[in-house]
């Protein structure tokens, strides 16, 4: 593993559902303005889908889907807390929720907004794309 890259680990809320995701130590984090992002306050980082492991809670997933169903919102069945998610930017990897990291690997968070309304015309400047790419 690169030196600047750790195994963090997280959860939902309720501890049903379990990850690992391997990541820098200090997060690029996502500031979403889209419909559902504003609404849930969806911050996360993106990793590559090889770097993300579900240890457990596979049977307590939901999924939701809309518009153009392409981003996977995953959610625990029991508390409802969406720890990970397939984002319409990266259908390659995972949007993650760095407030589900329970591990003491995050070093630092650095947050960049993502203007979701107006996804089509910023989705190619922000970069958002090379995220899940090994």
């Amino acid at each position: 593993m690169a030196d600047d890259l750790v195994a963090h680990s997280g959860s939902c809320h309720c501890g049903a559902v379990k990850f690992e995701v391997v990541a820098e130590k200090v997060l690029h984090v996502y500031d979403c303005n889209c419909s559902i992002c504003k609404k849930k306050q969806n911050k996360h980082f993106v990793v590559p889908k090889s770097r993300f492991k579900l240890l457990q809670g596979a049977d307590n997933i939901t999924t939701y889907t809309f518009n153009s169903h392409k981003a996977q919102h995953t959610f625990c069945k029991t508390c409802g807390v969406q720890s990970f998610y397939t984002p319409r930017s990266n259908p390659d990897g995972y949007g993650i929720a760095p407030h589900c990291i329970e591990s003491n690997t995050i070093e630092r968070i650095e947050e960049e907004k993502f203007d979701g309304q107006n996804w089509d015309q910023h989705i190619e400047k922000s970069g958002i794309r090379q995220r899940s790419k090994e």
